[in-house]
C-alpha cells in the first residue's frame, strides 16, 4: 500500500452518545475552574459506541474485547480461593508501587516465550519490570514524565486511540507517520525527524505497536526493525514499544523486539489483557534504569501500588496452569474468527473496498469508497444493528474517514458473518445516495477483493 495525504476533519456526528457528552461541559457550573489540559480531555468514538454496540441485537464489530471462552474458569475459581485463605493478608494489603517480586520475575518467562529465549528479550531483569494497572497506565504515565504541553510525539498513521487520548490529555501534538503492509515506514520516521530538526524541534518519543497493530493488523517486517531503531538512536528519540498482540500470531510467528536491539533507548510495555483476562488490569514496563525509577514515582502517586491481589491472581495462573498451551488456543480461535471476517468481506463488500489481511491479533482495517465517511454513516449502522470503529478515532487530526476498523476477537464466526452482511447493506445504502446526488462513488475497475488499504499520513 501506499501513502496517501491526510483527509480533511469530518464533521458527521455519533449521534447522542456523543453528542451528550459534548453538550455536558454547557451547563457544568465547575467548567472555569478546570486546567487548561482538560481541554484535551474528550471522549474517544469508541468509547461512545459502547452503550449501543453492548445491545444483544447489535453485533459488535467496534470494541477490541478478548474473548474469554477458553478460560478455565473452575480451576481459577479454586486458585483465587486459595489465594484468598492461604495468602488473604498480604494479597490483600498495599504493596510495592514496583509491583509483586514474584510477578515480575515471571514476566521474563512470559517475554522469554515471544522471543525464543530469556536472551532475546534484550536482557531481562526483574528489578526493571514495573507492574501496572493494565499497559494503558504505563502508557499514561510515561506520557506524565516526558511530555509538556506543545511537546511532539510521533506515532503510526493511524494508532491506537488509547495512546492518542494519553497523548490529547497531556496537550503533546502528534505526528503521524506513515505506515504501509510491512508496518511503519523508516523513510518516512526520518523525513518526520528531519522536519522536526529543521524547526528546531525534537519528539519526546516515538509510540509504535510493532506486531499486529491496532487499529491496522499489519507488522513491522523484520528487517525494518533495525532500521526504525537507528534512525531514533541518531535522532536522540526515545522507542516506546507496545506490545500487547506479540503472542497472538495465527501461526505462531513471533517478531524481534525494539528493546531487544537497543535496551537503553526502548521502553517496553507488555499486558496480560490479551493473553489471560484483561478485567485484571495487569500490565508492565521493562525499562532503562533511569526511567524505570521515574515510573515506580510516577505509580506512587498516581495510584500508589499497583492492586497486589490481582498480580497474584496472575501470578498464580502462572505458576499452576499451561498458560502456553492456552495461548496456543487463543492464536486458533482468533485465526478461526479472522478467516469468518475475511471470507465475508470477500463476499459481501461492494466493489471498491479494499481491506488488510491480519496474520495474528484482533483487527481488520478497511478502506471504503471515495465519498463514503465512516463516521457519518455510523448511526445508520447502528440502526441496521451492526457496529464498528470509524477510522477518524484513530488519527489525531479527526482524518481518516474511509477507514473503519473491524474487530473479529470476540463475536462467533457466524456473527460475524453476519455482522458483514449487515454492514454491506449500509454500504450499499449509502453508495445508491452517492450515484443518485452525482458525488464520486466507487471508481471502475476497482477491485473489492482481499487487498491492503493505503493509510493517511500528515
Amino acid at each position: 500500500m501506499t501513502a496517501m495525504p491526510p483527509e480533511h476533519r469530518t464533521t458527521g456526528s455519533l449521534g447522542p452518545a456523543a453528542a451528550a457528552g459534548a453538550a455536558g461541559d454547557a451547563g457544568d457550573p465547575h467548567l472555569e475552574r478546570y486546567a487548561a489540559r482538560t481541554a484535551g480531555m474528550t471522549a474517544s468514538e469508541i468509547r461512545a459506541l459502547f452503550a449501543v454496540a453492548s445491545r444483544p441485537e447489535v453485533v459488535s464489530l467496534a470494541g477490541g474485547m478478548p474473548n474469554l471462552a477458553a478460560l478455565p474458569l473452575e480451576s481459577l475459581s479454586v486458585e483465587v480461593a486459595g489465594l484468598v485463605a492461604a495468602e488473604g493478608q498480604s494479597a490483600l494489603q498495599y504493596g510495592s508501587a514496583q509491583g509483586v517480586p514474584v510477578l515480575r520475575e515471571q514476566i521474563g518467562e512470559v517475554m522469554a516465550f515471544e522471543a525464543g529465549s530469556l536472551a532475546a528479550t534484550g536482557g531481562f531483569a526483574p528489578d526493571d519490570v514495573v507492574v501496572t494497572v493494565g499497559s494503558q497506565s504505563a502508557l499514561d504515565m510515561l506520557t506524565r514524565l516526558f511530555v509538556d504541553p506543545g511537546d511532539v510525539v510521533l506515532a503510526e498513521s493511524p494508532s491506537y486511540v488509547g495512546a492518542l487520548g494519553s497523548f490529547a490529555a497531556y496537550q503533546a501534538e502528534v505526528r503521524h507517520v506513515a505506515m504501509d503492509d510491512d508496518g511503519l515506514l523508516p523513510a518516512a520516521l526520518d523525513e518526520a525527524l528531519q522536519r522536526l530538526a529543521r524547526e528546531g524541534r525534537r519528539a519526546k518519543f516515538l509510540y509504535t505497536v510493532p506486531n499486529f497493530q491496532n487499529p491496522v493488523g499489519v507488522s513491522l517486517a523484520t528487517e525494518r526493525r533495525p532500521q526504525i531503531v537507528e534512525i531514533c538512536r541518531r535522532h536522540g528519540v526515545l522507542i516506546v514499544e507496545d506490545n500487547p498482540y506479540g503472542l497472538l500470531g495465527f501461526d505462531g510467528q513471533t517478531f524481534p523486539s525494539l528493546r531487544s536491539m537497543d535496551p537503553e533507548n526502548v521502553v517496553y510495555l507488555g499486558s496480560f489483557s490479551k493473553i489471560f483476562a484483561s478485567g485484571l488490569r495487569v500490565g508492565w514496563a521493562l525499562a532503562p534504569h533511569g526511567i524505570r525509577d521515574k515510573l515506580v514515582l510516577a505509580a506512587e502517586s498516581a495510584t500508589l501500588c499497583p492492586p497486589a491481589f490481582t498480580q497474584l491472581v496472575v501470578s498464580r495462573y502462572l505458576a499452576t496452569h499451561d498458560w502456553r498451551s492456552l495461548v496456543k488456543s487463543f492464536r486458533e480461535m482468533y485465526r478461526e474468527r479472522c478467516e469468518a471476517m475475511l471470507a465475508a468481506l470477500e463476499t459481501h463488500l461492494p466493489d471498491g473496498c479494499r481491506w488488510t489481511r491480519p496474520e495474528g491479533g484482533f483487527f481488520v482495517w478497511a478502506t471504503v469508497p471515495e465519498g463514503v465517511d465512516t463516521r457519518a454513516m455510523l448511526p445508520r449502522a447502528i440502526t441496521a444493528r451492526v457496529a464498528y470503529a470509524s477510522g477518524t478515532g484513530f488519527h489525531a487530526d479527526g482524518s481518516g474517514s474511509r477507514h473503519m476498523r473491524l474487530s473479529f476477537c470476540y463475536p462467533p464466526p457466524e456473527r460475524i458473518t453476519e455482522g458483514v452482511r449487515r454492514l454491506a447493506g449500509v454500504l450499499d445504502g449509502e453508495l445508491d445516495l452517492l450515484r443518485t446526488f452525482g458525488v464520486a462513488g466507487p471508481r471502475p475497475g476497482t477491485s473489492g477483493g482481499p487487498q491492503a488499504p493505503s493509510m493517511d499520513t500528515t
